[in-house]
């Protein structure tokens, strides 16, 4: 059984269903906004999204692990932590660039940078933190 703030999901894209459900349950603990809450669960959902689809290439064997915890008083950070071997979030083309308008996919971490409050990589990027001040 995963602790409350954990959530820890087989690599199906089907799974990403679950994210809606464990952020809404957090909305109370920690009195989060409706604007925060629509930044925290297209954010999250994308994070999850990328680990199952690209970090760990949608290989059901494989799991996707999302925890939160609270970094400050008035901060709650999500850690979405895949199997795969990560990649270079520094070389991640900038969607808004004409070249790339037209290109589909490769938004995610882009919204990701524009919905949180801060960002950061871990482990070669196999472990996204997005942060939110609430």
């Amino acid at each position: 059984m995963n602790p409350p703030h954990m959530l820890r999901l087989s690599s199906n894209p089907k799974n990403v269903e679950c994210i809606e459900p464990f952020v809404e349950k957090l909305v109370e603990k920690y009195k989060i906004s409706p604007d925060k809450y629509g930044n925290i669960l297209i954010s999250l959902t994308e994070a999850v999204t990328n680990a199952i689809k690209h970090g760990n290439g949608g290989d059901e064997n494989k799991t996707v692990q999302v925890s939160i915890q609270e970094v400050s008083k008035n901060t709650i950070a999500f850690k979405v932590s895949d199997e795969g071997q990560g990649f270079d979030y520094k070389s991640v083309p900038d969607p808004t660039l004409p070249e790339n308008i037209l290109k589909i996919g490769g938004r995610g971490v882009f919204l990701m940078q524009q919905l949180c409050d801060n960002i950061l990589f871990y482990d070669n990027g196999s472990t996204v933190e997005i942060q939110f001040n609430i």
